[in-house]
């Protein structure tokens, strides 16, 4: 197969940005001295997977239990299941540690500690448990000084758990889009988790692992002293959030959408493609941010950007594109039917989870087609 043999709307993947993504990752990681996990849910992709391990990564973090299991099947053992722990998953949990799989879960209340502690405690399985820190007050957690961390650590030990460690995600990273502010948070990441830690420690709690990461702070630190480890996932193909809160180019984006112009509205400025909603997903995560990209940024059928070129709208099998700085009146020109465009994307999260397949295109013009992991 090669680009002109495929058929539209297909998730393609510029192996080349790829490569080049993970490797700049990778090489960071080992220059300031910490393991590094990539959170798999981005891509949930065995062949992808494998060129970051290939390159250095150790073990994976995984959003659903689904995925672990995929991957486990594939041959990965090592998996944080980073997701705070739903009692009546422990079950799933359960057959993936009896069936040899290294699967740590998460824990930031006490409740769930204890949920975890009785029923490990009941089928004899000393769960390995890390505790969340809120870093931040984005999301999930306990903050590292609330007398709760050091409950929750004795909770899990009274009930003959293992607390593996803590980890943090600094999910309020990408409301910025400045070098220094995203040092700041950061460091804040670092310094809240590696201070978590310290407490359960002085508190008699074993905690080997500090885990922390998003692709902005993973990419901003000046330093991560105390951590061992890092995990980052949107990293591996970038995406326009990602490109306004100023980590990547968008020349370093590998994910796009490919998609045909199918008709236009020519008093309007409109090119009409076959690539919707459903092909991009209804993430308008740019939207709140300095730079609005619509659905996605337009580009040639060979990856270059066109200007201001947007997928303006969409509806569920057509998307529009338009101009942002002026009706392009003459688009029916520009575009004739039958042009084929790429659409770089706002989330390559949730656009990547619209698609069954990726369309892998490798430096020599070949396509290779790389299923992706569903379901929970």
């Amino acid at each position: 197969m090669n680009l002109k043999s495929l058929s539209t709307p297909a998730a393609l993947i510029d192996v080349a940005r790829m490569t080049h993504n993970i490797e700049r990752m990778q090489h960071r990681m080992n220059a300031l001295g910490v393991r590094f996990r990539p959170h798999v849910k981005t891509t949930k992709c065995a062949q992808i997977v494998d060129a970051q391990i290939a390159a250095g990564a150790q073990g994976i973090t995984v959003s659903t239990l689904k995925e672990a299991e995929q991957f486990f099947a594939s041959g990965i053992r090592d998996i944080v299941y980073a997701v705070g722990m739903a009692p009546g998953k422990l079950g799933q949990a359960l057959a993936l540690r009896r069936q040899g799989c290294d699967l740590k879960i998460v824990a930031d209340s006490v409740a769930c500690a204890e949920a975890i502690g009785a029923f490990g405690r009941e089928h004899d399985e000393a769960f390995e448990v890390w505790i969340e820190i809120d870093v931040d007050g984005h999301r999930s957690g306990i903050a590292p000084e609330d007398d709760r961390l050091i409950a929750v650590g004795n909770a899990l030990a009274r009930s003959g758990m293992r607390v593996g460690g803590v980890m943090a995600h600094a999910g309020s990273s990408y409301d910025y889009d400045t070098h220094d502010a995203l040092v700041r948070i950061a460091e804040q990441e670092r310094a809240g988790c590696v201070r978590a830690a310290q407490r359960l420690r002085a508190a008699g709690v074993s905690c080997d692992v500090v885990s922390i990461g998003s692709t902005p702070t993973a990419l901003a630190a000046t330093h991560l002293d105390g951590v061992t480890e890092v995990r980052a996932g949107v990293y591996v193909m970038f995406d326009l959030v990602m490109h306004n809160v100023g980590v990547n180019d968008t020349a370093e984006i590998a994910l796009s959408v490919l998609t045909t112009v199918i008709g236009h509205q020519e008093e309007k400025g409109w090119a009409i493609v076959d690539a919707g909603w459903m092909a991009m997903s209804r993430d308008r995560g740019t939207q709140r941010q300095k730079r609005d990209f619509g659905y996605g940024l337009v580009c040639t059928e060979n990856g270059d950007v066109l200007g201001d070129y947007l997928m303006s709208g969409a509806n569920q099998e057509h998307g529009v594109i338009s101009r942002t700085s002026e009706a392009d009146l003459d688009i029916a020109r520009r575009f004739p039917i039958g042009t084929r465009l790429r659409i770089l994307p706002n989330h390559a999260c949730a656009t990547g989870a619209q698609h069954p397949v990726y369309q892998a295109l490798a430096e020599d013009g070949s396509v290779d087609a790389w299923p992706r992991f569903y379901g929970w």
